[in-house]
Order: structure tokens, then sequence, then C-alpha cells
């Protein structure tokens, strides 16, 4: 995957099936993650460059990126400007 312009290919980390006190979270419950990985970057608009690299632990919107599943692989592509923070 090589994403254009500005954009960044995240994959979601897994909803937390737990609490931390050891209730399990129904599938009806679990929330969306706001947190992944970087797996792709595109190379910047115009003069700015992209600050965030691949592999990157990023934070992001709850409404961010537009999902999409590649070989069985869910994924969300956003604009750099979207995430959060690099953790």
């Amino acid at each position: 995957m090589k994403p254009i312009n500005d954009r960044v290919v995240v994959k979601p980390a897994e909803a937390e099936t737990k609490t931390k006190g050891g209730i399990i979270i129904p599938d009806t419950a679990k929330e969306k993650p706001q947190r992944g990985e970087v797996v792709a970057v595109g190379p910047g608009k115009e003069d700015n460059k992209m600050t965030v690299k691949k592999g990157d632990i990023v934070l992001y919107g709850k409404y961010a990126g537009q999902e999409f599943n590649y070989k069985g692989v869910d994924y969300l592509i956003m604009r750099e400007d979207d995430i959060l923070i690099v953790i």
C-alpha cells in the first residue's frame, strides 16, 4: 500500500475485551479504538513533510479516517491532520 499526498494508513488496535477490574465487555458495548500503528505514509503535500513514519503508535479522533479491509485486515486511511499525537 502506498498512500498519496498527506494520507496515512493506520492499523487500529484491538478493542478492549476486559475492564481494568476484570469485567468482560460484550461485543455490543465495545468502543471503537482510537489508537493504532502507522503502516504506510504518503509523501506529503507540496512543501510540507510528513511528521509521522511507519511503525509509529498514534492516537486519532473517534470519527477520524475511512475504514477499509485489505487482505482480511481492517485499516483506516486518514489525513495526517487527523492524528492527534504520536506516542
